[in-house]
């Protein structure tokens, strides 16, 4: 199989229909063969019937509905799962992706061999409340993650080899660095493709905007992991040690004042007078705790079921 597409969707019951119709002229028309999965984040509208609708009319249409609402990174990762195309394509289900862009989506993949390509709506039709947060959420995404050719990670559109997909996993409200979480598997060729922006045709944005607080959350977390993941000791371990050094020192350095002072008669304050001592100490109580935090650590990853689990791109 060519292509599968997947589409994650919560209440877009009126959009589906014409969605569906349009990947699939645009799948006849280049001579793909393909499939396309609606995952039902939990919808309270009418768009598992829809889907079901479609199902019996498509034979290339399958559905997944879930019980209740999980998030798009739950939807995107089980969809992940059950897709059997040599290309993964993803969309929103609202409209505002465009399927005209898969011909071109899957070439890139294909014939130019990238591992993903991720959609860049350069042209957005959104308001500034919006957009604004945008630029500064990828500004800070690129200069974290150090995949400095995407403009924008959080596009729905985008194209995955299907090894890609079938070695990361997606979960919390990751979907919006999954080329950093590729990137962190090894697969390291990610483009980017400018693709058309719609407007929104039916209902609204489900996103508000404490995404960008979570979208930070996030980017921080996926950062420790993917440099710390499985060696926690390293990170906390050498701030702890620091810590408790600095510490350590500044407390002989004002120990080894007050007996220098005292033996020669030079008046001087007790070492337990002076802020200084406090702060010492302090820095080496947050050092032992850094200690302790990195060896927990440690004990957690190693009893980790995938302590050992690599990817092998090639074996003879």
């Amino acid at each position: 199989m060519n292509i599968s597409v997947v589409i994650p969707l919560f209440n877009e019951d009126e959009s589906l229909p014409e969605l569906h119709d349009w990947i699939v002229r645009v799948m006849e028309e280049n001579q793909f063969s393909y499939e396309i999965l609606f995952v039902d984040d939990g919808s309270k509208d009418r768009s598992w019937q829809v889907i079901e609708a479609l199902a019996l009319k498509n034979p290339n249409v399958h559905g997944i509905k879930f019980r209740r609402n999980y998030g798009k990174s739950a939807a995107l990762n089980v969809g992940f799962e059950a897709t059997q195309g040599d290309v993964i394509i993803t969309m929103d289900a609202d409209l505002q992706d465009s399927p005209d862009e898969i011909p071109g989506l899957y070439k890139m993949i294909i014939t130019d061999g990238h591992d993903l390509v991720s959609g860049w709506k350069k042209k957005r039709y959104d308001p500034l409340t919006k957009t604004i947060p945008t630029k500064l959420f990828n500004w800070a995404t690129r200069k974290m993650s150090g995949i400095n050719n995407l403009h924008d990670f959080n596009c729905g559109l985008k194209a995955y080899r299907k090894d890609v997909v079938k070695s990361i996993e997606v979960y919390g409200e990751m979907h919006r660095y999954i080329p950093v979480i590729a990137k962190w598997a090894g697969f390291t060729k990610i483009e980017e493709k400018e693709v058309a922006h719609r407007e929104r045709k039916y209902g609204t944005t489900k996103f508000g905007l404490e995404r960008f607080i979570n979208g930070f959350l996030d980017l921080l977390s996926i950062s420790f992991m993917s440099k710390f993941g499985k060696r926690p000791m390293h990170f906390f371990g050498l701030y702890g040690t620091i810590s408790f050094l600095l510490g350590g020192l500044l407390t002989l350095w004002l120990t080894g004042e007050k007996l220098y002072k005292s033996a020669f008669h030079i008046p001087t304050r007790d070492v337990t007078d002076k802020p200084l001592f406090y702060m010492a100490l302090i820095a080496m109580v947050i050092g032992t705790q850094l200690f302790l935090a990195g060896f927990l650590g440690e004990l957690v990853s190693r009893n980790s079921s995938d302590r050992n689990k690599y990817l092998i791109e090639k074996k003879l």
